[in-house]
């Protein structure tokens, strides 16, 4: 299984996983594949700059790369194709992060780790549930 964490789900994985269940922990250990996309950098800068979490964010992009990189996680760059499947998505969720992530996961085939409902509105999307 190939695996794209959402924001917050990359978030708890570095904090530990206590907020992950022990099913998402496990399919995260035994991934083919974990991503996070750099559209996550990119919402927690925006958002969560002032929050706990900016620890993450404290060093830049060097910083948050390497973060993921120790646990194994790789970058998911934005293209072209992403920006278009995210414009073309129904609108079930307004937030530009997420509709990024969803189109990313669906573009690439990968099974999103989240706690969003909103999320199943779309069809096709693969969820793993926190």
């Amino acid at each position: 299984m190939r695996l794209l964490l959402d924001s917050h789900s990359f978030v708890w994985a570095k904090a530990g996983g206590r907020a992950l269940s022990d099913d998402v922990l496990s399919a995260i250990a035994e991934a083919e594949k974990v991503f996070v996309s750099v559209a996550s950098a990119w919402e927690l800068w925006i958002k969560h700059n002032k929050k706990p979490i900016a620890r993450i964010l404290d060093g830049g992009p060097s910083a948050f790369a390497a973060a993921a990189n120790e646990s194994g996680i790789e970058l998911l760059e934005m293209t072209l194709s992403h920006a278009a499947a995210a414009a073309a998505l129904p609108l079930h969720h307004r937030d530009p992060f997420d509709r990024m992530i969803i189109a990313q996961a669906l573009r690439e085939g990968l099974t999103l780790v989240s706690r969003d409902r909103i999320f199943d509105r779309y069809a096709g999307l693969r969820i793993l549930k926190i």
